[in-house]
């Protein structure tokens, strides 16, 4: 029987302990909930919050830091005052504001980039292909981020090349949660969207290459994690080859172990069942087993909900290149879709599309009554019919994974030693401790 490079991934209970929507807005416990009443009135003391209307930050990124910091106050305002300072040093609104257009579509070519389409519940996707990332590219990516390409003043220490990936946060944070967040074909549609969903493609990847990654990935990572805390739900790998299991051990390194615990290694007969039980075959890439005719480097293809909510303004059809986000818009009653940056040195702020806001009544960040959280087992949502199976809950599709393994990552289809598998899960199992997550 030939040696295994198989690789069994078994998430802690750090990381999806409590799935989307628990601990969320109108999902929250009624200590969860004083505590957010607690961190209001804590940082409004010391003066990082003001409740307005409309207040200097919503209940739900509120919530993100409270999340990531175990609903522990103290840690909570500490977390978030470190990234208020590190976004006034970096002026980050002025740099999205004023990126250069050209600029911020490098930036995004190299990073995951969203598909327009949502999972089931509600969360935008996003596609990694990292053979894209070649030492070349990246040089050159790196090279290019030391011209001057935005009009924000910066703290002098951070590189330009990680300011630049900030803009692909704001995007992420003012651009595609917010509108995730309007379309209301979902369960918990008054819950507002704060993460997203990731399938990252490392088929084709040299050892090479990944060695060549380190130092860019790492520090990719540590940006998330440090500032842009609890935006991200799960991790789907594929296209593992076969010495990905050499190098797990050290690319897990590069994370936050609750972080480690939301990414899921899935092998090429696990791929289409483990998407499909998240995802709608509909939203998932053509490359991937799904309906979706959507490659990488492509702009996002909507599904049908946002095209019904979209209103396209000042001759637009489509989005344009460079940074835009959502404000609000008619007194609230809708959002405009504004793209700036700056294109041949000259300013832009345009009205690209409005969309209506689905619960314009709501008032989150005013001390709203919060509703407890669902039992667990309720919490899951939409079934998926997978191989003539029965439906599967997301919940159920978790423990499921809790249980995959990959037996396919070998060269040459080399079949999985059965025996060892369950030592190898415990050596990769995830220690759960007091961290920041994603």
């Amino acid at each position: 029987m030939t040696k295994s490079n198989s690789i069994h991934r078994v998430p802690s209970a750090g990381g999806v302990e409590h799935g989307y929507p628990q601990g969320h807005l109108g999902h929250l416990t009624a200590s969860e909930e004083q505590a957010l009443k607690d961190f209001k009135t804590f940082l409004q003391e010391k003066g990082a919050w003001t409740p307005g209307p409309p207040p200097s930050h919503d209940d739900a990124t509120l919530l993100r830091y409270l999340r990531a910091r175990k609903w522990i106050v103290q840690d909570a305002y500490g977390q978030f005052s470190e990234t208020e300072k590190f976004r006034a040093a970096n002026e980050i609104d002025v740099l999205y504001d004023t990126m250069d257009v050209d600029a911020y579509e490098t930036s995004k070519k190299l990073y995951p980039m969203f598909t327009g389409r949502r999972d089931r519940r509600g969360i935008p996707i996003y596609v990694y292909q990292i053979r894209h990332l070649d030492s070349n590219t990246v040089a050159k990516y790196e090279k290019s981020s030391d011209t001057n390409y935005s009009n924000a003043k910066t703290d002098g220490t951070t590189p330009a090349k990680l300011l630049r990936l900030f803009a692909l946060y704001e995007n992420l944070t003012r651009f595609a949660q917010p509108l995730c967040t309007q379309c209301t074909d979902r369960e918990n549609a008054e819950t507002p969207i704060t993460l997203s969903t990731n399938i990252v493609d490392i088929s084709q990847v040299s050892l090479r290459q990944f060695w060549n990654l380190k130092a860019h990935m790492q520090a990719a990572s540590l940006l998330a994690t440090a500032h842009y805390p609890e935006t991200l739900d799960r991790i789907f790998v594929i296209g593992a080859p076969g010495f990905f299991s050499t190098v797990w051990g050290w690319i897990k390194r590069w994370f936050d172990p609750v972080t480690v615990s939301k990414i899921f290694i899935l092998g090429p007969a696990d791929v289409l069942p483990v998407l499909t039980s998240f995802i709608d075959t509909k939203n998932i890439p053509k490359q991937y087993g799904g309906e979706m005719d959507w490659d990488f480097f492509e702009e996002p293809k909507f599904d049908d909900e946002v095209k019904r909510l979209m209103s396209w303004e000042n001759g637009h059809t489509a989005l344009p290149p460079g940074p835009m986000y959502w404000r609000p818009y008619e007194d609230g009653k809708r959002l405009e879709l504004l793209a700036v940056g700056t294109k041949d040195k000259k300013q832009r702020k345009e009205r690209v599309a409005t969309i209506p806001v689905a619960f314009p009544n709501h008032k989150y960040g005013e001390d709203t009554v919060v509703a407890p959280a669902a039992p667990a087992d309720a919490a899951a949502t939409a079934a998926a019919m997978t191989n003539g199976e029965s439906p599967k809950t997301v919940d159920a599709a978790v423990d499921d994974m809790n249980k995959l393994s990959i037996a396919e990552a070998a060269k040459g289809g080399e079949e999985a030693e059965p025996t060892g598998l369950a030592e190898k899960a415990a050596a990769d199992a995830i220690p759960v401790k007091e961290t920041t997550t994603v």
